[in-house]
């Protein structure tokens, strides 16, 4: 008897060392020949135990592992965030301008109200002529929908030699429904996000007004057709506003992939379906250089966009940084490099704050030294991936980050158009994009168009309202009016 045990388990031949230098990326070649010529049962379980290493790894999910290729039950479990002092209390805070809802016009109609008995005993009751007056709102009892025949004169005209004939003020050629409701309808759909079903039941059955889901779409492609030319001049007036917020997002026509671009500026806002993500839809959207400061995120596209000035989006850098401090917040350089970021971006808010308060020449100075500050992050040397990986950003990105301490009108933020382009999101989450090339435009022109009149400050019912009977009676559509009008 050699005293071996014959139950005990023999652990499998693994070259440890050599998986750590793999992953690590530190294995030489010499290494690799060496470790090709050994035994092959100990070549075997050292694949088979890195093919786990690496499957354990991308489970866990690194830095840069989208958390959707993540199963739910493997993410960690976030702790409860506990709030920092006294909890804000819901509804209006104080110091906020209150939000009440207007009082109500004159009335249509007045009605006199007086009981004739007593509602609990039903006595006889003495009259005081005391009165109080209450107003309120509500839809007709009868929804009727009206319905109009036009009898419409064909004449001759000599001087043309062809039969002339009016147009109609409120509806469009080759539809059924009047402007008004096909302009509503496009507001449920284009600027609430109601899906095609929804507004036909709402009218159908809420209105009582037969509409099919096909019907609606075709007048919507006519109603954008006449839109079209205040989408051009949108276009136009985004690219001589003097800042611009960009981004974009997922977007599906005819089960492919597009990408939804979203050009938003103080009284624009420009939506564009395109199946690049990259410079040629940035080329159909930019004709021409841009004069003013373009706002973004790191996309790497927005660098060939020509314009006078650009800033980078911070909170994007900083969602980057507090991602990372999750995961290697004990690194001791991560500490010291996210520490160094954060300080630039904390002192210059607060430089933004000063500036009213101070000289000219001082600011200058000490806006040089914060990006002399931000050049140095991004020159030196990181061992660490994720501190190399920013810093590589810095050095790239470090003169388009300051740009807001030059302009007292731009943000450091890109949150704008994130707002712009969140309810084409909500869209998106709810209709399933589009169908067709002709729909992807329709669904641009539109929500540029409704979007845009609401920032401005009109109603949207009304101006497409009169801009259609302008239309019809000089067959030109007036141009879209400006902010305040």
């Amino acid at each position: 008897m050699d005293g071996t045990d014959p139950t005990a388990v023999v652990e499998p031949p693994v070259n440890a060392s050599l998986i750590d230098k793999l992953l690590s990326n530190q294995l030489s070649e010499a290494e690799a020949r060496d470790f090709a010529g050994r035994d092959p049962e100990c070549t075997a379980f050292t694949l088979l135990a890195l093919q786990q290493r690496i499957a354990q790894s991308s489970q866990a999910g690194g830095p840069n592992t989208p958390s959707s290729t993540i199963p739910p039950y493997e993410k960690p479990v976030s702790k409860p965030k506990t709030p920092k002092g006294k909890k804000r209390k819901r509804g209006g805070q104080p110091g906020h301008a209150g939000r009440t809802r207007p009082p109500l016009p004159e009335p249509d109609r007045t009605r006199d109200q007086q009981c004739e008995s007593c509602p609990d005993c039903g006595g006889k009751l003495t009259r005081t002529g005391q009165t109080r007056t209450r107003r309120s709102e509500d839809i007709p009892e009868d929804l009727k929908p009206v319905i109009t025949e036009d009898t419409i004169h064909r004449d001759y005209c000599p001087a043309c030699d062809k039969r002339v004939e009016p147009k109609l003020p409120d509806v469009l050629p080759r539809c059924t429904l009047g402007n008004r409701t096909l302009v509503l309808s496009a507001m449920l759909h284009f600027l609430q996000g109601l899906t095609i079903s929804q507004i036909a039941d709402t009218f159908n059955f809420h209105l009582r007004m037969k509409v099919t889901p096909g019907g609606l779409v075709q007048m919507w492609h006519r109603l954008a057709d006449l839109m079209f030319a205040w989408y051009e001049q949108i276009h136009r007036e985004s690219l001589e506003s003097s800042k611009l917020h960009a981004d974009e997002t997922g977007w599906r026509v005819s089960g492919k992939t597009h990408w939804l671009w979203c050009f938003a500026g103080d009284e624009n806002v420009f939506y564009m379906i395109d199946r690049s993500r990259g410079s040629p839809a940035l080329q159909k959207f930019f004709t021409e250089a841009f004069e003013g400061t373009l706002i973004t995120n790191f996309w790497s596209p927005y660098d060939a966009v020509v314009c006078a000035d650009k800033q980078k989006c911070w909170p994007h850098l900083l969602r980057d940084a507090a991602a990372v401090s999750e995961k290697h917040g004990d690194h001791p350089q991560w500490k010291s490099f996210s520490r160094r970021l954060i300080g630039v971006y904390r002192d210059a808010k607060k430089l933004q704050a000063q500036k009213s308060s101070m000289v000219e020449s001082d600011y200058d100075l000490r806006v040089g030294r914060l990006e002399q500050r931000l050049a140095k992050l991004g020159s030196e040397p990181w061992d660490h991936t994720d501190a190399n990986r920013l810093s590589k950003r810095m050095e790239k990105y470090g003169s388009e980050l300051l740009t807001f301490l030059w302009y007292d009108d731009i943000p450091s933020d890109n949150n704008a158009g994130e707002r712009a382009i969140r309810p084409a999101v909500m869209i998106r989450k709810n209709s399933y994009c589009n169908h067709s090339d002709r729909g992807a435009l329709t669904q641009s022109v539109l929500m540029s168009v409704l979007r845009t009149l609401r920032i401005r400050g009109h109603q949207p019912l009304d101006t497409i309202l009169e801009a259609l009977a302008s239309y019809a009676k000089t067959g030109v559509m007036p141009p879209l009016p400006p902010k305040g009008e």
